[in-house]
């Protein structure tokens, strides 16, 4: 997707039922700010200790193993799948394996999703089979064939209810295809660029003018109207709905969350196959698909866990650094890249610290999360339990970026934080993670304390090839990077140390005037099942008290 703010990223992740396609969500960042003179948070650095951490990272690393363990035994752990369960009390032993304390802390999912086969041919013009997966948690066919033509319609909250009448017995394309320039073709002439720059930019609008509505209607009514638009076209009649793969050779890019289940089948398919059935259509020709989908949805609520371990403080083990990456993942290759990586780098920064016998003065707490991948779940139900501890967090340092090596940190809008981060990584120069960049990161588990104040971080990465495998067929352990993955285990061990040592708390973040709400599953606007459009301004109330009332009915017993 295109590079954007923190708070157009928090939009995004919370617009339940929109497809998330394009580049990878959890590698969005904005650009560098302008630089202005910012008075800087000067303490002294201690960096005693950091040369025998990263010698235990870089030259004794197990972090290549564990990450072939959890790619091929364990494979790909989708929330509230048993692979997920698997993983979480394989860590946990891996922690314990190490000398330290680990523990599984559960918290309440929503209903589990298992993906059936999904097929799909082209009958007309002529016949071909289409690449195609079916989006998390939507509906399948019920045991049917599906046939019929493709439209493509306007999909947007202006034109939806004027083009329901052509999608009866159809599979529908509700945008168009994305822009994605040919890796095969020469480069971009100056107007390419521009009508490239064009395109991000109508995107990008929309998510400014949703973040600086403060009251949050905006965003409410479009979440709403994102949810309630499968119910609408399945009570006009459609068979299911297209969504863009948006990436080249076939792959695809999945996502869903149980918190906006869908009870049309929706496709995501190549984006060379939705670029031909675009064309197709332009030239005046109605192609002709049948379509197939067995899933299975659960229909109690279920919890899910984070695993958490920590090695405690010598001075102040009531104050914390926490280190964390989300060891969920998609499920259509083996979740390696996206994010056994930066899990595994976790585990591997906590068994450095422990075998090196370095005693930090705070303690640093280890959690790999659940329930990322479906909105940020497992950090943002962590933050919230921990929410009377957030004064004595130090900071949250999170890696999920994929396999390439540390590169620099973004500041997340702590500019007074940079000569601090600069002192910091000085050590690690020679690993050449020694930048910082004035500019804030989105789309991961960092995001979920940020609203109580607590300083949070997302290291920047080398792209390595991201952009293919982030929630694609292709991430797989063979795209992993043993070097980088050393090196940042180097400098996750390294920083979280040196925070640990610090003479004083870093400066609190602001808190939110209103605390985030538990994500909670959605509910139709009134009306909508039946194929009747609440009015905007009633349908977000009436889904967040839905909300409310399906949280307290999902609760589980403890």
């Amino acid at each position: 997707m295109q590079r954007l703010s923190s708070a157009a990223a928090l939009i995004l992740v919370s617009l339940a039922g929109a497809p998330l396609a394009g580049r990878p969500l959890a590698a969005q960042v904005s650009g560098t700010m302008p630089a202005a003179p910012v008075a800087q948070w000067r303490v002294a650095v201690d960096s005693s200790g950091v040369g025998a951490v990263v010698r235990q990272a870089t030259e004794h690393s197990e972090v290549m193993q564990n990450l072939q363990y959890l790619s091929d035994q364990i494979g790909p752990r989708l929330t509230g799948s048993p692979a997920m369960r698997r993983s979480n009390e394989w860590t946990a032993e891996r922690f314990r394996a190490y000398g330290i304390p680990a523990h599984l802390e559960a918290w309440p999912f929503g209903v589990t999703w298992t993906r059936g086969d999904a097929s799909l041919k082209l009958l007309a013009p002529f016949p071909r089979t289409i690449t195609a997966e079916s989006w998390a948690w939507t509906a399948g066919t019920d045991g049917r064939t599906l046939t019929g033509p493709v439209v493509r319609i306007d999909g947007s909250q202006d034109l939806l209810a004027a083009n329901l009448a052509r999608v009866k017995g159809a599979w529908v394309m509700l945008a168009e295809p994305q822009m994605l320039w040919n890796p095969d073709g020469p480069p971009m002439t100056a107007m390419d660029s521009a009508e490239f720059r064009q395109a991000q930019e109508r995107r990008a609008a929309q998510f400014r003018r949703i973040a600086a509505d403060t009251t949050g209607r905006l965003q409410r009514e479009l979440q709403q109207f994102n949810f309630d638009r499968a119910y609408r076209l399945k009570a006009a009649g459609a068979l299911g709905i297209l969504t863009d793969g948006a990436k080249d050779f076939d792959l695809l890019t999945m996502s869903g969350s149980p918190n906006s289940v869908s009870p049309l089948p929706n496709l995501v398919i190549g984006h060379e196959d939705y670029l031909m059935l675009d064309r197709q259509l332009k030239a005046g020709v109605t192609p002709r698909l049948a379509g197939r989908v067995a899933n299975t949805l659960g229909t109690t609520a279920v919890e899910q866990w984070n695993t958490v371990a920590e090695i405690k403080g010598s001075e102040k083990p009531d104050e914390v650094v926490i280190l964390g990456a989300h060891l969920d993942s998609w499920d259509l290759g083996q979740g390696t890249t996206d994010n056994g990586t930066g899990s595994m780098v976790v585990l591997e920064a906590a068994r450095a610290i422990q075998q090196a016998g370095v005693k930090p003065k705070r303690s640093i707490r280890f959690i790999l999360f659940s329930g990322e991948e479906q909105g940020l779940l497992g950090s943002r139900a962590y933050a919230r339990a921990h929410q009377n501890e957030a004064d004595k967090i130090q900071a949250v340092l999170v890696l999920d970026n994929g396999t390439g090596r540390i590169t620099a940190q973004a500041l997340q809008g702590q500019r007074e934080l940079q000569q601090l981060w600069k002192d910091m990584l000085a050590p690690l120069a020679p690993l050449g993670a020694d930048s910082v960049r004035d500019a804030n990161k989105g789309g991961t588990d960092h995001l979920a304390f940020l609203p109580y104040g607590v300083p949070g971080f997302n290291f920047d990465q080398e792209t390595r090839g991201y952009n293919h495998t982030h929630h694609s067929q292709v991430d797989t352990y063979d795209h992993a990077v043993p070097g980088d993955l050393k090196q940042a285990s180097a400098v996750m061990a390294a920083t979280a140390l040196q925070l640990a040592n610090l003479p004083a708390l870093l400066p609190r973040r602001a808190k939110s005037a209103e605390l985030p709400w538990p994500m909670t599953p959605m509910k139709p606007s009134p009306g909508v099942v039946a194929g009747k459009a609440a009015p905007a301004e009633k349908a977000a109330p009436a889904a967040k008290a839905s909300s409310k009332a399906a949280s307290k009915a999902a609760a589980p017993t403890r």
